[in-house]
């Protein structure tokens, strides 16, 4: 019988009528319906702390890696999605896609459960993440993590990248588009010369370059409850249009500066900087501030 078998029967049995604890637990001097009233409770808590423990190696993290290598076509399209823990793509001069994952959990009964689905076509990869179900009770484990790291044709498609909770770090992209959706975390993007979509639940979003390219590219960006930074190279020409409802915006690139209102209840700038060129950068917040740097003045 196993733990969870016998915590059962236990539970059962205290609320069987015909089940006496004085006598099965060596209570002979308490009266059954006190045992019920006030012990109960209280051993149930005892049972659900024991199970939450059966399985778990001295609260020691478990790791399992995965690693595989896949031909691909330079411009396929790229699809990653995860739940909890982080996925850090990174554009390279390569027709392959590189796959490196590694689950983390405190059982290894949960551990196996968490799967890397992997499926690629010649012109098409995509790098699923499934948990299993988490358990009703909070006291049971609900454990585990995934960190994939992924390293794709730099001229590559970002279809999909959704991540409930973590960190999502994009590197280096010149394909065609990036979409990637986080819940609750950070976002980073660095030097990703493409149609960049971002959306953020809650948390922070990191945009940089450490150079600028006159080719036509964009990035909007959209948090529903955080913070935003934009690194930009002194010599970047970009359309800027920034807004946030509840915050405040500031920006280095404003020539002469202008004044805003510490505390205004909604700020926004619409401007061209350096004649604007052939780049766009869009910022929206609903609660949160936005800053634009240029990172090398």
């Amino acid at each position: 019988m196993s733990a969870s078998d016998r915590i059962r029967w236990l539970l059962q049995g205290l609320r069987n009528s015909t089940f006496n604890p004085s006598r099965t637990f060596g209570f002979g001097h308490l009266q059954l319906p006190l045992i019920r009233t006030v012990l109960f409770p209280k051993l149930v808590i005892v049972l659900l702390f024991c199970v939450a423990g059966c399985g778990r190696d001295n609260g020691v993290v478990l790791e399992e890696t995965f690693e595989h290598v896949y031909s691909i076509q330079p411009n396929a399209d790229i699809s990653i999605q995860n739940h909890d823990g982080s996925v850090l793509v990174y554009g390279s001069n390569t027709n392959e896609v590189q796959v490196h994952a590694t689950k983390k959990a405190y059982h290894r009964a949960r551990l196996q459960e968490i799967a890397v689905n992997v499926s690629v076509q010649p012109s098409s990869a995509s790098i699923r993440v499934t948990f299993p179900p988490k358990p009703t009770w909070a006291f049971f484990d609900q454990s585990g993590t995934v960190d994939c790291t992924v390293v794709i044709p730099a001229s590559g498609n970002l279809s999909t990248v959704r991540l409930d909770a973590g960190e999502v770090f994009l590197d280096g992209i010149r394909g065609q588009s990036v979409h990637a959706w986080l819940g609750d975390g950070r976002i980073f993007a660095h030097n990703c010369f493409s149609d960049v979509n971002l959306a953020l639940r809650r948390g922070n979003l990191s945009i940089s370059y450490d150079w600028w390219e006159t080719r036509r590219f964009s990035v909007q960006a959209n948090i529903a409850r955080g913070n935003t930074w934009a690194f930009l190279p002194t010599n970047a020409a970009f359309h800027l249009f920034a807004e946030t409802a509840y915050g405040k915006i500031g920006n280095d690139f404003d020539d002469p500066p202008i004044a805003r209102p510490t505390f205004a209840k909604a700020a926004k700038i619409d401007m061209l900087v350096h004649g604007g060129g052939s780049a766009a950068i869009k910022v929206l917040t609903t609660n949160g501030d936005i800053r634009i740097v240029e990172a090398n003045p």
